[in-house]
């Protein structure tokens, strides 16, 4: 299936496919100080939060959110939420550690899923209806995966087909779905979604998003 560009899809589909969402939280946000970032307010909640009710509000199931660095303080934030939460013990192995311990997690509680939808727990502009987009354009074509565009880039949210699980497992250190992007472009359906441009790594983006939401 060949790379496809959108930046709308009017096309419902009529399949129902079993597709998981893995919320990766498990990064020390070394860049922060004082507080980690995932507990930053965004509209009255942490972004740890908002990201996660976002994910529960999409079509995606199961969701799994992935707690490292922090992950007691964390957890507290998440714990009265019907989300499944996994920690992983080599947050500090690297990016790739996280996101095979979350697919680990989702498989454990449903194996016959068809694909997963990666988020951050950083983007507090995606919302549910952009996701289920994705959903939406994974179940209408045929593309191994669904990717947002943004700022003369692309990346996360993405869906990654189940034919690509075998390369998330086999991802070591810092390299996430970005690499597996990377590798597979040619074959992607691209979504334009310039909210996914704005995320969270220093107190610079954090006022920035903040100055954004209040516009």
């Amino acid at each position: 299936m060949k790379s496809t560009d959108l930046t709308y899809y009017s096309v419902i589909s009529t399949k129902h496919s079993k597709i998981g969402l893995i919320l990766l939280a498990a990064g020390a946000s070394s860049r922060m100080e004082k507080i980690p970032k995932q507990l930053l307010e965004f509209r009255g909640k942490t972004l740890l939060r908002y990201a996660a009710e976002t994910a529960l509000a999409s079509q995606c199931h199961p969701v799994c959110v992935v707690l490292g660095a922090n992950a007691k303080k964390l957890r507290t934030e998440i714990a009265d939420l019907p989300i499944e939460i996994t920690f992983n013990l080599n947050w500090e192995m690297g990016l790739s550690s996280s996101l095979q311990a979350g697919l680990r997690k989702v498989l454990e509680i449903e194996s016959k899923i068809t694909a997963v939808c990666v988020m951050l727990a950083d983007q507090p502009l995606i919302t549910a209806g952009i996701i289920n987009n994705l959903i939406n354009i994974f179940e209408c074509g045929e593309n191994p995966l669904v990717v947002c565009q943004y700022a003369e880039t692309t990346g996360v949210p993405v869906i990654l087909a189940r034919s690509l699980f075998n390369e998330i497992h086999d991802l070591k250190g810092d390299a996430g779905a970005k690499k597996i992007i990377q590798k597979h472009f040619a074959f992607a359906a691209k979504l334009f979604v310039p909210e996914a441009a704005l995320d969270v790594d220093s107190w610079d983006d954090y006022e920035r998003i903040q100055a954004f939401d209040q516009k």
